[in-house]
């Protein structure tokens, strides 16, 4: 874990840990070291950066704060307003930017925000790139063999520019469209957008796409982010489906990267669910790379023995879409996800990209001609409860023998008939708490037993 930047970007509270000085501070360095990086390939021109950004009110702050910092040094700047972060990663992709900047803290609430960056494939920014950004806001940066401890300001008409650049944008959705290999006449589906970035693109996509579309979570007003809609709160599209009678419904987060669904009665399809339906209709089709699926030790254990029934193998990674892109990249596979909802085709995306994955979900319904609540049926589903408790030091209390030997103690308990995930949150200060077990009452159980031990650790600690 870097000192600013986890394993999704420099997130935090807006105006408190992640400032509009941190924002100009990261423009100024991306605009100084890629141009500086082009003009050691020989090339006598500004790097150009694509910034996205979500619905949140202080994404505006920290937009103009990254753009003030890259034209200061003289990188040109391309706006592509509110929009996903996938777009960003698509758009930097297709359109040669040196690298793309999405504003954003995904789920979290309106006050936190957060600053994804991707390098010029649309991927994760390297970490490499990430630690001398870090050591450049620390004032300590060493680079192509010298210390920085200020960079250069460009003057004259090396200044750079900023680009309205809101095609870009509509060129995604262009894209979006063109995956769409079924006309979706007929169908009625339900779509919360968590009056986030979705509400810009997923409703224009389906609505090419011939759908009848009802839509949630559309009205962003820059305080109502995630607020009980998106992905984080699907009772609302639960009872919306079952409401007006839908088909289906699909809930985004706050930057669209993941993607929830819930069937025509209302029941959550998790995104283990699509990882397993899909990967299916993939190797049915002779699609599925190896006959292998990327995961994380996060998954649903029905998950794991529903794939192994169906003769599917699979790669379990640690938490985070990163980790899964990093496998699926290594060894060529073409779908991973988490439970969660980042589900990664990589024919398609560098990135999760929840419109994309809604489509996806679409286009195994209509080519075998079946509700969503028949695909999803075939998955085994353990008992699984999951909790999370605040701490003020995560690294301390995870670390602790007291917490770790009752882990090992749990672990043997459940053996083969059940799984378990206890971990520091990469975005928030809290140990992120899982547990399956033949039984719910078991894994409460055991998922109590630990949240009082890191409870009482935490106090410890604040003494």
């Amino acid at each position: 874990m870097g000192r600013y930047f986890g394993t999704d970007g420099f997130r935090g509270e807006a105006g408190k840990n992640l400032t509009a000085d941190h924002a100009y501070r990261i423009g100024r360095f991306l605009g100084w070291y890629c141009t500086e990086l082009k003009h050691r390939q020989g090339f006598d021109e500004p790097a150009r950066i694509v910034i996205g950004k979500d619905t949140r009110r202080s994404s505006y702050m920290f937009e103009y704060s990254l753009v003030g910092g890259l034209v200061a040094s003289g990188a040109d700047a391309y706006l592509l307003h509110v929009t996903t972060t996938p777009s960003v990663s698509y758009i930097t992709r297709v359109d040669r930017f040196d690298c793309g900047v999405m504003i954003t803290a995904s789920h979290n609430p309106f006050y936190d925000n957060g600053i994804k960056l991707v390098n010029h494939l649309g991927e994760k920014m390297p970490d490499e790139v990430i630690d001398l950004i870090e050591d450049y806001l620390d004032g300590k940066l060493f680079v192509f063999g010298e210390d920085h401890r200020e960079l250069p300001f460009a003057a004259g008409d090396r200044i750079g520019t900023t680009v309205d650049y809101i095609a870009g944008r509509n060129r995604y959705i262009g894209y979006l469209i063109s995956l769409g290999v079924y006309d979706f006449r007929g169908v009625k589906v339900g779509l919360d957008c968590a009056n986030g970035g979705a509400w810009t693109i997923a409703k224009a996509v389906f609505n090419a796409l011939g759908a009848d579309t009802y839509v949630i979570g559309d009205r962003p007003n820059g305080l109502n982010i995630n607020l009980n809609v998106g992905s984080t709160h699907i009772e609302n599209l639960q009872r919306f489906v079952v409401e007006n009678r839908l088909d289906v419904g699909f809930a985004y987060d706050g930057d669209a990267d993941r993607c929830l669904a819930v069937d025509e009665k209302g029941n959550v399809v998790t995104g283990d669910h699509i990882l397993y339906m899909y990967s299916k209709y993939m190797k049915e089709r002779g699609k599925l790379i190896d006959n292998t699926v990327v995961a994380t030790a996060q998954s649903n254990f029905g998950l794991f023995k529903s794939l192994e029934r169906d003769g599917i193998s699979y790669i379990r990674t640690k938490v985070g879409d990163k980790y899964v892109y990093e496998a699926m990249k290594k060894y060529g596979y073409r779908i991973g996800g988490e439970q969660t909802g980042h589900i990664i085709f990589s024919k398609y995306a560098t990135t999760g990209d929840g419109v994309l994955t809604s489509l996806k979900v679409m286009q195994v319904m209509m080519a075998r001609k079946k509700k969503l609540s028949e695909l999803a049926e075939t998955m085994l589903v353990y008992p699984q409860v999951q909790d999370k408790v605040e701490v003020t030091d995560k690294e301390a209390v995870f670390s602790s023998p007291r917490l770790q030997n009752l882990l090992s103690e749990i672990a043997d308990k459940l053996g083969d008939d059940g799984s378990l995930l206890v971990r520091p949150s990469g975005t928030e200060p809290v140990i992120r708490i899982g547990v399956e077990a033949g039984t719910m009452e078991e894994a409460g159980a055991y998922a109590e037993q630990i949240a009082a031990v890191i409870r009482d650790l935490n106090a410890e600690s604040r003494n």
